[in-house]
């Protein structure tokens, strides 16, 4: 979304694959191509699908129950008829709510013409970013275009979740979904945001910029306040890494791209895929196969942020899982055999180490501050509970300490007058 790009090797992301081929089967069994069945889509796709079947399995005792119940179905597909009908009157494509409604209910498309459309200024292999002015008010927004080549209910349903996660939060330092572009005649949505000039990633990445102390200080406590809004809200965002990121011409920095976030389930716990967050970025418990997990594999993320942003560079740059868990160990040390024991994670017998590591964290960060040391390790906890709460990191005695955290203003004038 940001004008800047990152001109580091990229690690290896975990970001959606939005077009990925899906087909469906006779009882809602989904198949997927096998080359690309390793990518994060089809792995959020399978969580999906293990909802579907839970969802399927209850439906069909459900029908076998009482007849009551068959009646209570039937109204509620009338209904959902009804609904389905009500949002095409209201403009929505008929492929969009017949698979989508919940993603769309209660909004209006926003007319394409409403629009003019300036560069691009983002490329994904499934998606495209362009800057384009609203016309009746001359505001700039960024336009996140997805399409879907031939109708597929899964990637769509895909793109659903995001929509609905997106709806649900509302909070300064978190992208805002303002509305949608959707297509009769084409499967295509545009998703309309408010425009950030820059991300995290290209502004590390530019050596004519150098953060202080306090600079780097409000961009940790914004996106704290960012994390802490999705965590009490029971969202996960399973990718926070620089270039998600944004930050605009204010300073005000935004936390972006929900395509791999999920929300906890309360009532039932279900099975999660353990190959989300990109790798340079993903906390040990996942490497080692975990699918029970919660808010604090972000946590995790946002340890190595801060790390980066202190040492100006990733901290941890694995290029496959096991060099990664490899260096994890090494900076972080192992975890105690108690860890091991209790945890039964699917990789432990094949990655544990024959000789326990101590941590090297703070000899690698000696010449930062004290308090952001004690942040960062707390972050940086091999074991998920340690790591503590989004809310708890703005509390510790990092953000109460000097030099505070300045205005986010001061921020702005770092990348937007260093230039000149």
């Amino acid at each position: 979304m940001g004008c800047i790009s990152s001109k580091r090797a990229a690690p290896v992301s975990a970001s959606p694959a939005l077009e990925y081929a899906v087909s469906v089967g006779d009882h809602g069994s989904v198949f997927w191509e096998p080359s690309l069945k390793n990518s994060a889509k089809t792995r959020v796709l399978e969580e999906k699908k293990d909802e579907s079947d839970d969802r399927s399995r209850a439906l069909g005792k459900s029908s076998r129950s009482s007849t009551g119940r068959f009646s209570l179905s039937f109204r509620l597909g009338n209904l959902h008829n009804y609904v389905e009908s009500e949002q095409v009157a209201a403009g929505w494509p008929a492929w969009l709510s017949a698979v989508a409604s919940e993603a769309v209910q209660g909004w209006l498309p926003l007319r394409s013409d409403a629009f003019e459309k300036l560069e691009k200024i983002g490329q994904g292999t499934y998606s495209s970013v362009f800057q384009a002015r609203d016309i009746e008010t001359g505001r700039m927004v960024a336009l996140k275009k997805v399409r879907f080549d031939n109708f597929q209910p899964e990637s769509i349903r895909f793109m659903a979740r995001e929509i609905m996660i997106l709806r649900r939060l509302d909070h300064p330092n978190i992208m805002k979904l303002e509305g949608l572009i959707t297509s009769r005649l084409s499967y295509t949505i545009y998703l309309v945001f408010e425009y950030m000039e820059h991300d995290l990633a290209g502004l590390l990445s530019d050596p004519d910029i150098k953060f202080s102390d306090s600079q780097i200080k409000c961009y940790m406590q914004q996106l704290l306040y960012g994390i802490e809004h999705c965590h009490l809200r029971g969202i996960m965002h399973r990718d926070v890494k620089a270039s998600n990121i944004l930050v605009n011409n204010e300073g005000i920095l935004k936390l972006a791209d929900f395509g791999l976030a999920n929300s906890l389930s309360t009532r039932h716990r279900q099975q999660l895929t353990s190959r989300v967050v990109t790798l340079w970025y993903r906390p040990p418990e996942l490497l080692l196969g975990s699918t029970n997990y919660g808010v604090s594999v972000d946590l995790w993320s946002v340890g190595c942020l801060f790390a980066e942003l202190l040492i100006g560079k990733p901290i941890l740059k694995g290029r496959t899982e096991v060099e990664q868990l490899h260096k994890i160990f090494k900076l972080c040390g192992s975890p105690p055999e108690e860890y091991w024991k209790k945890s039964k994670l699917p990789h432990a017998t094949m990655f544990k180490p024959y000789h326990p590591y101590e941590s090297t964290l703070r000899e690698r960060c000696k010449e930062f501050p004290k308090t952001a040391v004690n942040l960062i390790e707390t972050f940086l906890s091999v074991e998920p509970h340690k790591r503590g709460t989004a809310s708890s990191a703005l509390m510790s005695e990092y953000f109460s300490t000097k030099p505070y955290a300045c205005d986010p203003v001061k921020l702005a004038k770092v990348y937007t007058y260093q230039r000149n």
